[in-house]
């Protein structure tokens, strides 16, 4: 029975993202570009509130994975693949993967599975409009002229000028982020000791 519900999940999900890339294609007039950025897009917004409304955590880890893959896609249709990349390697291929080891390594077998739900709900909701109108006021203020061609971002020419000009600030940000590495298991094993 459950296997059904699964099922019934996943093609009521596939539905919800091909119907606007459908629409763009068939009625709207669009491109097969301009499809699959509504398609991805959908399957992002659809996976995002999959990570917040889902109680099950390992679930919810997996729909954040398929929320970032969405956004690595959307980068490379824009033009991006550098910044793509990036967010496989690190997003993807890192946080993700840590976040759902450090889940199944932790958690405690007495522990319940299931995430308990914190009374944070009406900040929470004030801080989404006040965000929502935000956005809503830089996208209207914006002057969105149309390009008559798709800037390609140079992925070997940004790779030079990373590493020839800004090399210093790049290695300055790598010994931080591995001193906080270090810090965090120094931590970690102090909290384990005592």
């Amino acid at each position: 029975m459950r296997a059904w519900l699964y099922l019934l999940a996943a093609a009521v999900a596939g539905a919800v993202v091909t119907t606007p890339a459908l629409f763009i294609l068939v009625f709207a007039g669009g491109s097969f570009d301009d499809a699959l950025f509504a398609a991805l897009a959908t399957l992002m917004l659809v996976s995002a509130l999959a990570v917040v409304t889902m109680r099950d955590i390992i679930r919810c880890g997996l729909a954040m994975i398929v929320s970032f893959l969405s956004l690595a896609g959307i980068y490379v249709i824009v033009g991006a693949p550098l910044i793509a990349a990036a967010q496989v390697i690190v997003y993807v291929g890192a946080i993700s993967v840590l976040i759902l080891f450090a889940v199944m390594l932790t958690q405690s077998k007495l522990a319940p599975a299931r995430l308990v739900f914190q009374t944070q709900a009406v900040p929470a909701a004030i801080a989404a409009v006040i965000l929502f109108v935000l956005l809503a006021l830089g996208v209207s203020a914006t002057d969105w002229n149309e390009l008559s061609h798709r800037i390609r971002l140079a992925t070997n020419e940004l790779a030079q000028l990373l590493f020839n000009e800004y090399v210093l600030p790049f290695e300055v940000v790598s010994v931080l982020l591995l001193a906080a590495v270090v810090g965090g298991v120094f931590i970690a094993k102090r909290e384990e000791r005592g």
